[in-house]
């Protein structure tokens, strides 16, 4: 029912936007992007390589952008303001997916304790849907990259998501139960496994460039880091020992393609 509420509202968002911000002089942007996710969590060791490789999924998502520096009403440049020319206001929804398993020292080959056992049997999944604004910021002039005064538009972003999260948890130890404490790894506090949808507010920074490809469409390309604020549970874990010192958070690079709606 969340993940239903959060397409109507970024639909209802668009539509809002596309009858009531041209009245006001704002051009409108839609595009797709996708591309791998490298999801930090409490699974495997921190800064570890295979850590790192193992823990990777995907995300794809929609996104809208206000483009200040063109009029819709009368297909022309706004005033000539710095804000205008720099700065676009980019709405996403999007889903990041990404299966977790236990990677790094402890649970390499040579250790064949209960422990190490219990780590290698459990495993998760991530399932996120987000729905927020960032803030673009181009160094360079917008309205000169959209009339091919240059090919490249690099940007850096900084914004809010609110995310509905839907983990899973599952183990092959034991009874294979997710209940049962003895299945997992002994040194966890109770309720560290809790694969409960929730909710939770995170924070959005990116750095990226466009490519112009007509007059009217982008090629984008788009480093993104997402820091969870609210919950750490948004992998189904939280071992809360002192090893554990950061929330959730990833990194997903990917690769989009912008369409000028006007």
């Amino acid at each position: 029912m969340l993940k239903i509420k959060l397409l109507t509202s970024l639909t209802l968002f668009v539509l809002i936007s596309q009858s009531v911000f041209p009245q006001l002089g704002f051009s409108h942007e839609l595009g797709l992007i996708s591309g791998p996710v490298a999801f930090q969590s409490d699974f495997g060791q921190r800064k570890n390589i295979d850590t790192n490789k193992g823990n990777t999924g995907y995300g794809v998502g929609l996104v809208h952008y206000i483009n200040f520096s063109y009029r819709a009403d009368c297909n022309c440049y706004t005033t000539d303001k710095y804000f205008n020319d720099h700065f676009k206001l980019r709405t996403e929804l999007s889903y990041n997916k990404t299966k977790l398993n236990h990677f790094g020292e402890w649970v390499s080959d040579d250790k064949t304790s209960e422990r190490a056992e219990q780590l290698r049997a459990h495993s998760g999944e991530v399932n996120n849907f987000d729905v927020g604004m960032q803030l673009e910021y181009f160094p360079l002039s917008i309205r000169s990259f959209q009339s091919f005064g240059y090919k490249v538009a690099p940007f850096i972003s900084l914004g809010g998501h609110f995310t509905s999260f839907n983990p899973k948890a599952a183990t092959t130890y034991g009874d294979g139960k997710i209940t049962t404490a003895s299945n997992f790894y002994s040194p966890w506090q109770p309720g560290s496994i809790d694969p409960t949808s929730g909710t939770t507010w995170s924070v959005v920074s990116s750095v990226g460039a466009r490519y112009k490809l007509t007059i009217v469409s982008d090629f984008m390309i788009d480093l993104r880091w997402q820091y969870y604020l609210t919950s750490d549970y948004v992998d189904g874990l939280n071992h809360q020992l002192p090893s554990n010192k950061n929330n959730d958070w990833l990194v997903w690079f990917n690769v989009g393609y912008i369409y000028y709606l006007n």
